[in-house]
């Protein structure tokens, strides 16, 4: 379920998806909530374009870490596909 940012506390929460379009967000949030995930959702800047790089806003899906892996399979078979953090150089995969 959709929950405010006191529901966490002071728990740090995983970036899970970020939604472009307000459609895609309210079919994301309508799949979490059916499956009982708790989840904050904040509207936070992203870049985007390929040759015409400009800033956008678009919603920004977290979750707990203990859910984190529960969710990326669900996004995934729900057809999404899930944000993965950015790694610098040298860093081994999945760090």
């Amino acid at each position: 379920m959709r929950q405010e940012p006191d529901f966490f506390g002071d728990r740090e929460l995983v970036l899970v998806y970020i939604a472009k379009r307000l459609r895609e967000a309210l079919r994301l949030e309508k799949l979490l909530t059916e499956a009982g995930v708790d989840y904050l959702v904040e509207p936070d800047h992203y870049s985007g374009g390929l040759i015409f790089r400009s800033e956008r806003i678009g919603a920004f899906f977290y979750v707990p870490p203990e859910t984190e892996e529960e969710v990326r399979r669900l996004l995934t078979q729900g057809g999404y596909r899930p944000h993965e953090p950015l790694r610098g150089p040298g860093s081994p995969p999945g760090s």
